[in-house]
């Protein structure tokens, strides 16, 4: 099936695989170097990320990784301003993702910078507002599966069947968001949100089986301990094991893949690009 989103009125072709450059303007995101807080670092990060080739920027100021601290909105929001004012100065056609579960925070973005992507890691689990506001909003919509918050998901995560227990999540969020006339979906299976690395692992094996709901996927694995910890390594020497993941991700189907590394994953697409048009 062909895919299509239907970004600020124009069509974003996901047929062929797209990169989104990570933003984060967090003072504890899990990898380092991606922190950026100071004019100066927006600005770079945001160049950075369109100068190495992404087609989106995915701007985040509310650190998800395990056991993060949590962000009153008035201090997400005021990031966010920072941020967004950066970044429609500076590139002002921007393609603009935000990472949200608040629907407040994430019409304040819509309506106030241009945002053209809600990316939910709560997927309306945290905020039961937030599928009638990204339908009013008629804006593309990034569907998460993670088990728990991130204060708690990765405290003993379980499941009978990992597969079949996603599988049906998706699938009552698709019909909620479908009844409110919610038109552009993207799914993301949600790696390393309440998943041990086995079971990390078992969704990238089966990626390819989330073509059955005809929607574009969404893969976010850069430097995440699914990596680095089966590796025995760090998020800052994760560069490499991403680089596989995102590859094997394409072949298996993924049509955009969220990195912080945004040259390494635009390479990947290259490559995976030529080797298709071969058949």
């Amino acid at each position: 099936m062909e895919k299509y989103i239907n970004v600020n009125g124009k069509l974003m072709d996901l047929n062929t695989p797209q990169v989104m450059g990570i933003l984060n303007v967090t003072p504890d995101s899990f990898y380092a170097e991606s922190r950026k807080q100071t004019e100066e670092g927006i600005i770079n990060r945001v160049n950075q990320i369109i100068s190495e080739g992404a087609s989106i920027i995915d701007i985040g100021a509310y650190s998800s990784r395990p056991f993060a601290d949590d962000v009153s909105p008035d201090e997400e929001m005021s990031r966010l301003r920072k941020g967004l004012s950066i970044i429609r100065k500076e590139v002002p056609e921007a393609i603009v993702s935000v990472d949200t579960f608040r629907s407040d925070i994430a019409k304040m973005c819509v309506e106030e910078y241009g945002v053209a992507i809600i990316n939910d890691i709560s997927a309306g689990e945290l905020d039961k507002e937030m599928f009638p506001t990204v339908a009013q909003l008629g804006v593309p919509y990034i569907l998460m599966h993670m088990k728990g918050t991130p204060q708690d998901m990765q405290a003993n995560p379980m499941y009978d069947n990992l597969l079949k227990e996603v599988f049906y999540y998706f699938s009552e969020k698709l019909a909620a968001l479908r009844d409110l006339g919610t038109k552009d979906i993207i799914l993301d299976p949600g790696f390393g949100f309440g998943k041990t690395i086995e079971d990390n692992y078992k969704l990238l094996n089966n990626l390819q089986e989330f073509s059955i709901f005809d929607l574009p996927i969404l893969v976010g694995v850069s430097r995440k301990s699914m990596i680095y910890k089966l590796l025995g390594t760090t998020p800052q020497e994760a560069l490499n094991g991403t680089t596989v993941i995102d590859t094997i991700s394409l072949m298996k189907g993924a049509n955009i893949l969220r990195v912080h590394d945004v040259r390494e994953a635009v390479e990947s697409v290259n490559i995976f690009r030529e080797m298709k048009e071969q058949n």
